[in-house]
């Protein structure tokens, strides 16, 4: 292990982890001490393990806030969605996981199919500054979004404002049709959030080694070990780079 990969991603001895929490695919369950388990706090702890330290979790309770304490000395690695406008703070490695992204419409809608969404009239819920809330502000055009802090208030605007369309990962939407008689989730997808593991873009040693560990946890099994391990539906483990 290189001396400056180690001293990159552990200055302090210990590799500090921020975990999303509000994705519930990647973060599953709590540890009786209140740690966060699943298959992001699991990656983290592969990760201190090849580099010989430990891990600890620093949680944060949506992406765009752990994507906001980039660079200022709060975590060494972040566990979110690589997107364009994170990227510009953060050296992601490639995707070990992704997740469909598509839209959950009302009982009754006219709307069928994917490319039917982004029109004059149709009001987006979604939830800010998620991963698929990014790729929706730089894609739709015509649509209007209509922005919740949470996945859960996403969900109450677009049931109690009677919205066109609720945007949010394939799992939780067919959760959230359950509750409303006769809701549709489309079929397909509009992205997939790619889940990666990122680092301040000033580590050049540690994103480099960030990328070869991410491609070898795909190849050699591990990342869907951990799928398994965790019995997560909805999530599966991202193509070679």
């Amino acid at each position: 292990m290189s001396p400056d990969v180690v001293a990159q991603l552990a200055p302090t001895g210990v590799l500090r982890a921020g975990i999303n929490l509000s994705n519930f695919l990647l973060v599953t369950g709590r540890a009786p001490d209140g740690a966060p388990q699943g298959v992001a706090p699991d990656m983290a702890r592969a990760i201190a393990d090849r580099l010989g330290v430990p891990v600890r979790y620093v949680p944060y309770p949506r992406p765009g806030e752990l994507a906001d304490d980039a660079g200022k000395d709060a975590w060494d690695i972040g566990l979110i969605g690589a997107e364009p406008q994170r990227a510009e703070r953060i050296a992601f490695s490639p995707a070990y996981c992704e997740i469909q992204a598509t839209y959950l419409v009302p009982a009754g809608s006219p709307i069928t199919a994917m490319d039917q969404v982004d029109r004059p009239g149709v009001r987006i819920a979604v939830a800010a500054r998620a991963a698929y809330d990014l790729w929706l502000e730089r894609n739709i055009r015509q649509a209007a979004l209509h922005r919740a802090p949470t996945l859960d208030a996403s969900f109450e605007i677009f049931r109690d404002q009677g919205l066109e369309a609720l945007a949010g990962l394939r799992p939780k939407l067919l959760e959230d049709a359950a509750k409303l008689p006769g809701a549709r989730v489309l079929e397909g997808q509009f992205m997939a959030v790619q889940q990666a593991v990122g680092t301040a873009r000033a580590n050049a040693a540690a994103a480099a080694f960030l990328r070869d560990f991410v491609e070898e946890a795909k190849a050699s099994g591990l990342v869907a070990r951990l799928i398994a391990t965790h019995g997560v539906r909805g999530l599966s483990v991202a193509p070679a780079a």
